[in-house]
């Protein structure tokens, strides 16, 4: 789930989901925020492990690495055709920094690859990699 840190409200994003695991939404939101209250402003992926006696464990995972390219060129969002509108530039350096940030969630071997995803996102989004 991709939760707002440190907002989380019962509603229609969490209650379907956590309702139909037998999690009390109400306990889960308020160790949510809790646990979260240190990144409000963020979008925290969050997966959540569900046990047979209904307890559960929570992994929190760093930002999607989209919203760190928003962030580090201060946009609000992409480009909706990013082969003819184009949002930003990102350097090498740029891109390399959100590549190391990220590297513990990424699935690659070395940070050569890892910025290869990330040149990868950012050309989706409409933003060019110099």
């Amino acid at each position: 789930m991709l939760i707002p840190g440190g907002k989380a409200v019962p509603g229609q994003q969490l209650g379907p989901t956590l309702g139909g695991a037998g999690i009390n939404i109400g306990d889960f939101v308020k160790r949510f925020n809790d646990e979260t209250k240190d990144r409000v402003g963020e979008m925290v992926p969050t997966i959540v492990e569900v046990y047979d006696d209904r307890s559960y464990k929570m992994t929190y995972k760093l930002e999607p690495v989209t919203q760190l390219i928003l962030k580090t060129l201060k946009k609000e969002k992409g480009s909706g055709k990013n082969t003819v509108s184009k949002v930003g530039t990102l350097t090498k350096d740029q891109v390399r920094a959100i590549a190391e940030k990220k590297m513990p969630d990424l699935n690659a071997n070395d940070i050569d690859a890892a910025m290869k995803i990330v040149a990868g996102s950012a050309r989706s989004m409409g933003v060019d990699v110099k």
